[in-house]
């Protein structure tokens, strides 16, 4: 068969089964929130089902209100949006100084940093607690921000690392002719030259930070006012049932920013990302 047939045979054929993998990849997230629409008989008895029988909207009043997800919300933002700054200014930092600077202990600092990896954050809970109840910020949402944004952050660390050390030399040069120091040069020249980096960093932490469970369920035991999103949802389990219709709600209301996020910065997100495989 010739190579051409074979060629428009290949492609749609590979289309068609990537097309496939996609639905199915997807459908527990329609799923989800189709049923957030249903009673929640309909929500056990329906199988996997898509449309409901009537559209119960109540279901979300439900969960912003009675829930107290309204609360929530507002805290989860707060402590996403102040994670990603932080995380994404020492992260920054740090990668200029590994990439641009030689300096002693410059592999050992890496391959420490890099070792942190392999600590469970179960692990490191304890002496997180202890260090964020020693500076009076237990059950606060400073202390949760600062035990989020804690940690090595490697993956970080070392885009912003290759990322730096690629930027030609001649531009430092050039901002130190000008006058510029340190951070100027920084501030001003290396981190404009940065952004699909910073969109890789503050997508993948606002996820994360966004999703965090243990981290916010630890530190605001004792305020339940302080809760986040993720730890509201323990709201719809109750002593003998559990709202499942209203904790669909919840989950599709707490998707919806981290789509928001990734549409207006996956451009950015699919260069840094590519320019990290390809570094």
């Amino acid at each position: 068969m010739d190579k051409n047939i074979k060629r428009k045979i290949g492609i749609p054929f590979v289309h068609l089964l990537l097309l496939g993998f996609g639905v199915i990849w997807i459908y527990p997230f329609i799923w989800m929130v189709t049923a957030s629409f249903k009673t929640n008989s309909e929500y056990i008895s329906g199988g996997l089902s898509l449309l409901p029988e009537k559209f119960q909207f109540e279901n979300y009043i439900r969960a912003w209100t009675t829930a107290n997800f309204s609360t929530y919300f507002i805290n989860t933002v707060i402590i996403t949006v102040s994670v990603v700054i932080i995380v994404i200014v020492l992260c920054a930092m740090t990668g200029y100084a590994l990439g641009r600077y030689e300096f002693p202990g410059r592999k050992f600092m890496l391959i420490a940093i890099a070792a942190t990896m392999f600590l469970p954050k179960g692990y490191t809970i304890i002496p997180m607690y202890t260090l964020v109840n020693s500076l009076g910020l237990n059950n606060t949402l400073a202390g949760v921000i600062l035990a989020e944004s804690g940690g090595a952050h490697i993956l970080f660390i070392l885009l912003f690392t290759a990322h730096f050390r690629g930027i030609p030399k001649e531009l430092e040069e050039a901002a130190e002719i000008d006058g510029a120091g340190f951070f100027r040069t920084f501030v001003k020249v290396m981190l404009p030259l940065s952004k699909p980096i910073v969109a890789t960093t503050g997508i993948l932490q606002f996820m994360w930070a966004w999703n965090s469970f243990l981290i916010p369920l630890v530190f605001t035991l004792n305020k339940p006012e302080l809760r986040t999103l993720g730890v509201g949802m323990y709201q719809f389990v109750g002593e003998n049932s559990i709202d499942w219709t209203g904790a669909a709600a919840a989950a599709s209301i707490s998707l919806i920013p981290v789509i928001i996020v990734f549409i207006l910065f996956q451009r950015y997100f699919v260069e840094g990302i590519a320019g990290a495989v390809k570094g």
